[in-house]
């Protein structure tokens, strides 16, 4: 079974699909075998920052929660295209189209499902490590996803709504006893004292800050065009989720 890691924040906006979507490419690039899925059913969007549109999805995630297909049909190649080698790293999105995300959310589907799901694609695909992209807040699924998590990285901002919620996230990550959890503070202003603020934040809530992440132009220049660690190889942000993703694999210093 894969190494399961779950990416979550309390609220939306926080960066958490792109955190997702660079720390599997990464750990693509050293070699591993990567699976990523977006389980944010009501606003998908991971896809995007890895080229695949309506026209190329064929079937998404919600075509196995129906029961449509195996989940492994819903898996789609995306090494190849990052330059990596074919067959290193699988996406399993989340459908794009209106109507498939309004039946889903009035109909519901099976949590238990995606469990399932998550074991047959770690077999299937001989992953190293399944990244699971959550949906935003707490739910069913997202329960279910940090409940099988080994790494629970919970993703904020410099704001008190985050902060709030991230403190609920997390004492449900301890009752549930996730071995290892994380916190990654998203969009820092260049004038706070980053170690000032990772101090300030694992001494409060007694969870270690995995990384600091500062408010990037270049980041929001990019657009979700694209993986920004492709295309920044040599960026100190790039440098700072190299790290956390390093950590991650259990290898390297805390950043």
């Amino acid at each position: 079974m894969s190494n399961i890691i779950s990416v979550h924040s309390f609220r939306g906006g926080t960066g958490k699909s792109n955190l997702s979507a660079n720390i599997s490419t990464l750990m693509a690039m050293r070699g591993y075998r990567v699976g990523v899925v977006d389980t944010d059913i009501a606003s998908p969007g991971i896809h995007v920052l890895f080229g695949i549109n309506e026209e190329t999805m064929d079937k998404a995630l919600n075509d196995y929660l129906w029961g449509r297909c195996d989940i492994k049909e819903c898996a789609y190649d995306v090494g190849e295209s990052l330059g990596l080698d074919p067959g290193s790293m699988f996406l399993i999105p989340a459908s794009i189209k209106p109507s498939e995300i309004t039946q889903l959310l009035r109909e519901g589907y099976d949590p238990a499902l995606l469990n399932e799901g998550f074991h047959e694609l770690s077999e299937q695909f001989n992953l190293d490590y399944l990244v699971i992209d959550t949906h935003p807040g707490l739910n069913e699924e997202t329960i279910l996803s940090i409940a099988i998590s080994d790494q629970l990285l919970i993703i904020l901002r410099p704001d008190s709504q985050d902060f709030q919620g991230m403190a609920v996230t997390l004492d449900v990550a301890r009752r549930l006893d996730v071995p290892d959890k994380y916190l990654v503070v998203n969009k820092v202003l260049q004038r706070f004292d980053f170690e000032q603020v990772r101090r300030e934040i694992s001494g409060t809530y007694d969870c270690e800050v995995l990384g600091i992440l500062p408010l990037s132009e270049d980041m929001i220049a990019l657009a979700s065009s694209g993986i920004f660690c492709v295309n920044y190889p040599e960026h100190d942000l790039t440098r700072r989720i190299t790290d956390i993703a390093t950590r991650l694999m259990g290898t390297g210093e805390r950043v």
